[in-house]
């Protein structure tokens, strides 16, 4: 059960990255750009804790899921400071 809401979470912040991506598309809002970067790299996130948790339990994947989570808040706080109006 577990398992299923790893790779849920991994879905629906993949899915959000899309949607925002397409919204970024149709209305050239920065902000939706960086967004959408952030989620995809909060998808990426979730898809490391699915593989450190569940199909590779003994490599401690631990800092590449921070790295990974750290870079993509940067992205959406680079968007929030200077890409927001």
């Amino acid at each position: 059960m577990a398992d299923a809401v790893y790779i849920l979470g991994t879905l629906v912040a993949l899915a959000c990255a899309v949607l925002l991506a397409r919204g970024y598309i149709t209305g050239r809002k920065k902000l939706l750009l960086w967004s959408s970067v952030c989620f995809f790299g909060l998808s990426i996130s979730n898809l490391l804790v699915f593989l450190d948790i569940s199909v590779l339990p003994g490599v401690d994947l631990y800092p590449a899921r921070l790295v990974t989570a750290a870079i993509a808040m940067m992205f959406l706080l680079y968007g929030l400071i200077w890409e927001g109006e």
